[in-house]
């Protein structure tokens, strides 16, 4: 039996699918889903994240992290955590920067929340230089303070669609059709976690929402508020999303998601203002172009150090690099930045109030 056939038969025993439930089941499932079965990341992969562009994606990001720890007066021990940490890259990186901080190794406790066995052995050999723990729950970081970051991680989260009918909304849902996985519409009903899209919605409108997400602020954003700290978010979507954003990914590809389940990777734009409104306690920064942020940051004069070093294809591909991640015709604008941080407190460096 294969994923596809495993949704087909439940399916035809239970009815059809949430778009939630679908997405769920391709990425996570035990036996079949996405990311229990391989590594997806790289050349040989599906997808490339920012941190396997360029080292200094994760520098500037660690040192970030770092002077806010080091605002926030060195609090001793802290939880340094990633979520959906791919590879480990990040984290390396994030690590190999802040070494010379004064302290900073010292005093973290680092803490991967990750749901992949594979990624799991891989985060090991890249991080065995340090001592890591890992979990697969937001809810296991430890009450003290919390520097965390999360690049790419909330657009995987599983989503529902709705499509606007008069005042109700018809939900977006798998089923079958000759046999075959097709989209379908549920019945016109209320939807009261809507009623604030009425007024910038017209009929025919696909408003997505992700359940997952405020569940998991739920159990960071305290933490934070209570203990300091900071989160930094970082990933594709806008300030609130509008559309059918959903798609599937297979060999650096758009693909349909329904035609292979647990082969490719779904994901779909991720709803800042929804982050912002599930923040509290803590506040939040102003939503910024993850270009703008890393130039703030001094991404440039870092590229233009490592550059002194190389030649030929070597530079080329260092250059084409930093353009990929900054560039607004690329990765700078479609990519967006957020910070949670205590309410007395300030943002991370490379963003504002």
């Amino acid at each position: 039996m294969s994923l596809h056939d495993h949704i087909v038969a439940r399916i035809r025993a239970e009815g059809p699918m949430r778009l939630d439930d679908y997405m769920q089941s391709c990425l996570l499932h035990p036996r079949w889903g996405y990311y229990a079965t391989r590594d997806p990341l790289g050349a040989a992969g599906d997808f490339t994240t920012a941190p396997e562009i360029s080292q200094m994606f994760g520098e500037v990001i660690g040192l970030s992290l770092a002077q806010k720890w080091l605002d926030d007066g060195a609090p001793s021990p802290f939880t340094l955590a990633e979520l959906g940490p791919g590879r480990g890259t990040l984290m390396a990186d994030i690590l190999r920067a802040c070494a010379k901080v004064p302290g900073f190794a010292e005093a973290a406790e680092i803490q991967l929340i990750e749901a992949s066995d594979a990624l799991r052995q891989i985060q090991a050999r890249t991080l065995q230089a340090w001592q890591v723990t890992w979990s697969t729950e937001v809810g296991d970081l430890p009450d003290q303070p919390l520097y965390l970051v999360a690049n790419e991680f909330f657009d995987a989260l599983p989503i529902r669609q709705f499509l606007r009918d008069g005042m109700r909304w018809r939900e977006r849902q798998v089923g079958l059709q000759d046999g075959a996985l097709a989209l379908g519409l549920g019945p016109a009903q209320p939807q009261p976690a809507l009623n604030n899209r009425i007024e910038d919605t017209r009929d025919g409108d696909v408003v997505e929402i992700c359940g997952a997400l405020s569940p998991i602020l739920s159990r960071i954003a305290p933490r934070i508020a209570q203990h300091g700290g900071t989160a930094l978010i970082i990933d594709y979507g806008d300030w609130r999303t509008l559309g059918d954003t959903w798609q599937a990914v297979q060999d650096h590809e758009p693909t349909n998601p329904l035609a292979n389940p647990g082969a490719a990777d779904l994901t779909a734009h991720v709803d800042f203002e929804a982050i912002a409104l599930a923040a509290a306690p803590c506040a939040y920064s102003r939503v910024t172009p993850q270009g703008v942020f890393l130039e703030r940051l001094g991404i440039t004069q870092r590229a233009q150090q490592l550059a002194q070093r190389l030649t030929g294809p070597a530079l080329d591909s260092h250059i084409a690099a930093h353009r990929r991640l900054t560039h607004p015709q690329e990765m700078g604008n479609l990519f967006k930045v957020i910070a949670l941080y205590p309410p007395e407190s300030a943002p991370p460096p490379g963003l504002e109030p």
